[in-house]
């Protein structure tokens, strides 16, 4: 006799736990849900960065920014690309000097899901303030968890889990709502070439002269200066007279000596 009360139980426990999982089964399917989003008003925020080409080596890009500071941006795919004067350029397109800016538009939402799970049954076990076992339109006996605070209607009323009784037809409504932030980032990457060279002033020659050195040839004598034209000849031929007279005189001497 033992025995078979042992058997019987065991029977027993099994069903329960059959009926269980088929209520726990069939529950996803009983409860009505319904979801809704709502959005709120949304904040747009702009950002510009702002810097110029250093070095571009492969696919990695140094780049100075407005501040001064320098940014190494690593392994760059091939497939992005920045508007340079209306050009699409890749990484391997870039060079030292080119101007570069990025603006940043971030668009936050906030949004609220709302999630609305009603069941209506009638009472077939009532368990206050945990759960309770409800007979569905379908005919099923279903176990649903109490959550704390919910409120059923009866019949008009409004009543806890204390005031639930076997046989009463109930519906209750469960609301879940969420509130998440949607963040959306739109990014925009534009440059210029860098400037040509200033051209040099109007007043500078274009040709540079490059200095050496050359060989000056030796100075020639210079030529004696012609007489001016108001030089006479007078004077000399009165040094002339002069000296025949000398020599007149000094023969005249000689020959009364003699």
């Amino acid at each position: 006799m033992m025995q078979d009360n042992r058997w019987t139980r065991g029977w027993l426990v099994l069903a329960v736990a059959v009926v269980c999982a088929i209520l726990t089964v069939s529950m996803a399917a009983q409860v009505q849900t319904e979801t809704s989003t709502t959005a709120g008003k949304a904040t747009v925020q702009t950002t510009v960065e702002k810097g110029e080409v250093v070095t571009v080596s492969g696919n990695d890009l140094v780049v100075k920014m407005e501040d001064g500071s320098l940014r190494h941006i690593a392994n760059v795919p091939d497939s992005a690309r920045v508007n340079v004067d209306g050009k699409m350029l890749g990484i391997h397109d870039l060079k030292p000097g080119m101007k570069l800016q990025r603006t940043i538009t971030t668009t936050t939402t906030p949004k609220t899901i709302t999630t609305v799970q009603s069941v209506t049954g009638k009472v077939w076990y009532i368990n206050p303030p945990s759960s309770v076992i409800l007979t569905l339109e379908d005919g099923k006996n279903q176990q649903f968890k109490i959550p704390k605070g919910q409120k059923f209607n009866v019949d008009g009323q409004t009543v806890d889990a204390w005031g639930l009784k076997k046989g009463m037809n109930v519906s209750a409504t469960k609301v879940v709502e969420v509130p998440i932030t949607e963040v959306d980032k739109q990014r925009k990457l534009t440059g210029t070439m860098p400037p040509p060279p200033p051209a040099p002033p109007a007043d500078v020659p274009v040709l540079v002269v490059m200095a050496e050195e050359v060989e000056v040839p030796a100075a020639a004598p210079a030529a004696p200066a012609a007489l001016p034209k108001t030089g006479s000849p007078l004077p000399l031929i009165g040094l002339l007279g002069f000296l025949s007279l000398a020599s007149w005189v000094g023969l005249k001497v000689v020959r009364s000596t003699t």
